[in-house]
């Protein structure tokens, strides 16, 4: 059993027995709990405090810079409060319904404290780990509810009857277990529970109140979508040309904002593993490279493969002379130097093979995930040879490696450090 369902079955998440209808809410999407967690961790670590409130987390540096530019939201410390003690606190609400966030409260302030950082740190990863956990999350508690069947009932005949049956049961088993009596409030809260399980079993869902006319998407599910393009033209009939040129810069800038924190995110998240797990030395093992490794490279450049440039399987922790001497000579990061690349890739290889083997039956220890990692290396390699290849079928991955590599292995000027870095089946 996976690490959230291990957690989760500790727990009886129950309405009818909590009374609360704020287990989810409006704004707890995927991408929100990816940052919120991500901002909470950050800002223990950085405070080293056990305990915090939603403001001391939205009002922290770190999460201003992010939630500003990537969700366009106004400055923290400007007239918004309602706006950011729903966005941060929602959010965070859910994450104490679900255990992994103790709360206290004193006064009129909830005070929280995390009471599973591993759960917290997994999600805080990746936008698909925070993805999972919601899908599972919502299960449980609709599980534990006894309304899971009335949901699956939906998922299975996908009709507008089946719809409207799952819609007025979940309203009516709120208004009468809940202190919300408001249909339309509930009918927001469902969208945010029937959604992103329409995505997780590429089904129907819902759209402003009726069932889905088309399969529910990943942008559907998120906060942060961008909604205002039309499929034609890119601009809505409703909104001026001026709007319109103004969203489209809004939106490249936002593109950029969430690419840098996505790239920042995956470099922090590796250098902590390698320091962890070993000791803050560098991934390519060179005997006379005695300095701690303080550079994540891009095994495959930023500037040309922006599509995998926040992979944690694309990064590599390297010494500082490995990186500006011998993966960009003469510290040019314009150019990577294949004879080096190579010997990267098989060390990274060596990394994510010990990761995930050794830890198959400890899927809450595994860092790596092999199908991303088989993505890297089609991106970077512009082949689909690696999609191929069965799950944690290792051997195979090397064997495509050294296809492609195969001027690069006899006549490779850092042969000296092939033996170290590449394992032998």
């Amino acid at each position: 059993m996976d690490i959230y369902m291990n957690f989760f079955n500790k727990f009886d998440y129950d309405v009818r027995k909590t009374k609360d209808a704020r287990w989810i809410d409006q704004k707890c999407t995927c991408d929100v709990l990816w940052i919120i967690a991500d901002c909470i961790l950050e800002y223990i670590d950085k405070n080293q405090s056990s305990e915090f409130t939603a403001s001391d987390i939205w009002h922290s540096n770190y999460a201003r810079e992010n939630v500003i530019e990537i969700f366009s939201k106004p400055d923290p410390k400007s007239e918004a409060k309602n706006e950011y003690d729903k966005y941060f606190g929602q959010p965070i609400k859910l994450f104490s319904y679900s255990k992994l966030l103790n709360a206290t409260k004193k006064g009129n302030t909830n005070y929280y404290s995390i009471n599973n950082r591993e759960i917290l740190e997994k999600i805080a990863l990746r936008p698909t780990n925070a993805l999972e956990f919601l899908c599972k999350y919502i299960i449980k508690v609709l599980e534990d509810s006894e309304l899971l069947d009335i949901f699956n009932n939906f998922f299975e005949v996908q009709t507008k009857e089946a719809y409207k049956n799952v819609r007025d049961k979940f309203i009516e088993f709120t208004i009468n277990n809940t202190n919300i009596n408001g249909e339309t409030e509930c009918g927001r809260i469902f969208t945010k529970v029937i959604n992103p399980l329409a995505f997780k079993f590429k089904k129907l869902g819902t759209v402003k109140g009726k069932i889905s006319k088309h399969i529910i998407t990943l942008n559907d599910i998120q906060y942060n979508r961008l909604n205002w393009r039309d499929n034609l033209s890119g601009k809505e009939k409703n909104i001026t040309r001026t709007n319109h040129e103004s969203n489209l810069e809004i939106n490249t800038l936002k593109e950029v904002a969430i690419t840098n924190y996505m790239i920042m995110k995956a470099k922090k998240a590796v250098r902590k593993f390698n320091n962890l797990f070993y000791e803050g030395k560098s991934e390519v093992k060179q005997i006379n490279e005695i300095v701690n490794a303080t550079q994540a490279h891009h095994i495959f450049s930023q500037s040309d493969y922006p599509n995998i440039a926040d992979y944690i399987e694309n990064l590599i922790m390297l010494t500082p002379n490995q990186h500006f001497s011998m993966a960009h000579p003469d510290n040019n990061t314009q150019y990577i130097d294949r004879d080096f690349q190579y010997i990267c890739l098989i060390s990274k290889f060596s990394k994510i093979y010990e990761n995930l083997i050794l830890n198959q039956d400890k899927s809450e220890n595994q860092f790596y995930n092999f199908e991303d990692y088989k993505f890297v290396l089609n991106t970077g390699l512009n082949t689909e040879e690696f999609s191929k290849i069965s799950l944690q079928n290792f051997a195979s991955i090397l064997d495509v490696i050294d296809k492609f590599y195969s001027d690069c292995i006899q006549n490779n000027k850092y042969n000296f450090l092939i033996k170290d870095n590449k394992v032998i089946f």
